[in-house]
């Protein structure tokens, strides 16, 4: 049986001054019917005034556990880097609680230089980031496991990030959702180095979902039929504009 196609939104936490408009998107999206709402990790805007309003990841999640209802949440994604792993995954478990089991735990290596320079991280290289996130993840797995309350369910780890050589052999062995940045021909490529990878892991590729940015309905068909069963729409303060949103959600039902 095909996986369910759904549908998420990332609700961009920057150049909204009032976080009230933030909570009001989060209720917008929910009332349309939307799969997942996510933020992102970051504590600078990633377009616009680079200085602008912003707010940080985690915190805003345990709001949005206790405001929602139905949607799951998470980052997409958590900067690997810039917190203590077993800490995050008690952070992770906490907040899988406050949802009643809705948390999608989505981390990714950094990129993103003005985070780590402003808040006193060590930047390094792609590949040091990308050595860390493959330290980190075992210990957040083992570090979820030793809770106490255990987490209501098993935490859905989504892996963001297509490094050949690192990042699809993370996924294949801790990853639940893969999300990839790729274009079709790419994502097509990295599909079967992943499932090479899910073998050499002893894991079934099916298992593993895949997930990307939405690229328009014209588009989402082709990327269907390689596998992707998460798309998410991007959208970014002060105004929250959720018209592709909307689009998105009509397309799943309609091909529902």
């Amino acid at each position: 049986m095909t996986d369910p196609i759904r549908i998420g939104v990332q609700l961009q936490p920057q150049h909204a001054p009032d976080y009230g408009l933030i909570r009001d998107a989060v209720l917008r999206a929910e009332d349309l019917g939307v799969d997942v709402v996510f933020n992102w990790d970051h504590f600078y805007p990633l377009y616009g005034d680079p200085d602008g309003a912003h707010f940080e990841c985690w915190t805003m999640l345990g709001a949005w556990a206790e405001q929602t209802s139905n949607v799951e949440i998470g980052a997409l994604v958590t900067g690997g880097g810039y917190r203590n792993p077993d800490l995050l995954a008690d952070m992770a478990r906490t907040v899988d609680h406050m949802s009643g089991g809705r948390l999608i735990l989505g981390i990714g290596s950094g990129w993103f230089e003005k985070d780590y320079d402003e808040y006193g991280y060590d930047f390094g290289t792609k590949g040091s980031r990308l050595d860390l996130l493959g330290e980190y993840l075992p210990r957040i797995t083992a570090r979820l496991e030793k809770l106490n309350p255990a987490p209501t369910r098993h935490i859905p780890i989504l892996i963001g990030g297509g490094c050949e050589k690192k990042t699809l052999p993370l996924v294949a062995q801790y990853g639940d959702i893969w999300h990839s940045f790729s274009d079709l021909e790419t994502h097509e490529r990295k599909k079967g180095i992943l499932a090479d990878r899910c073998r050499d892991a002893g894991r079934d590729p099916s298992a593993i979902a895949h997930s990307t940015s939405w690229p328009g309905a014209d588009g989402a068909q082709a990327l269907v039929d390689q596998g992707v069963t998460l798309f998410t729409v991007g959208t970014g303060g002060p105004e929250y504009d959720l018209t592709e949103l909307r689009d998105a959600i009509a397309w799943r039902d309609a091909r529902a």
